[in-house]
């Protein structure tokens, strides 16, 4: 069995620059280390809010790396250097707007502001792009309403199979029907 590899990047001027730790995608690990039983590698890195930087990680990290799932965090909102979901778009091949609309409505449910919040998530070949917002709490809020859909859009792609700890989070996938 082949391991899977998972890309996450801390979309920050700060964090980037070192004036602050990236706690936001120790979070994102964190989570994912609680979800998944497969064995996973990550692709870790942290980018300042600049466009083409972002562009270039996820392209690096789904291209070369051959990452089925590239998550990231930060660069959501409505301030001008927030512009993740725009470099994600550039590089998608075809967008999946349902990711960002249930982690609005999710986020919803805590805060008044989370229609400011911009994430989208997208499809580049054969890997899921997911932005995700930038506070460690809202995270997993977040991960905790999309993450069911995201191994069986992975298997869709043909990706790897992303075996989960059903105890923690239990992914959808169809019964297999019989035909006759």
């Amino acid at each position: 069995m082949s391991i899977v590899k998972i890309g996450i990047v801390t979309v920050s001027d700060r964090a980037s620059a070192g004036v602050y730790e990236d706690l936001s995608g120790k979070a994102i690990k964190d989570t994912l280390n609680e979800y998944l039983t497969s064995e996973w590698e990550e692709f870790y890195e942290v980018v300042p809010d600049e466009h083409e930087v972002i562009e270039q990680t996820i392209i690096d990290m789904i291209d070369h790396h051959d990452c089925c799932l590239v998550v990231t965090t930060g660069g959501t909102g409505p301030a001008k250097r927030d512009v993740t979901p725009e470099a994600t778009e550039a590089v998608c091949d075809r967008m999946m707007p349902g990711f960002g609309e249930l982690m609005r409505a999710e986020s919803l449910k805590y805060v008044p502001t989370a229609i400011l919040s911009r994430q989208t998530a997208g499809l580049r070949g054969s890997s899921l792009i997911v932005n995700l917002p930038g506070k460690p709490k809202s995270i997993r809020e977040c991960l905790d309403a999309v993450f069911p859909a995201i191994p069986y859009c992975i298997d869709l792609m043909e990706g790897p199979y992303l075996e989960c700890n059903e105890d923690v989070i239990k992914p959808f996938r169809p019964k297999k029907t019989r035909t006759n």
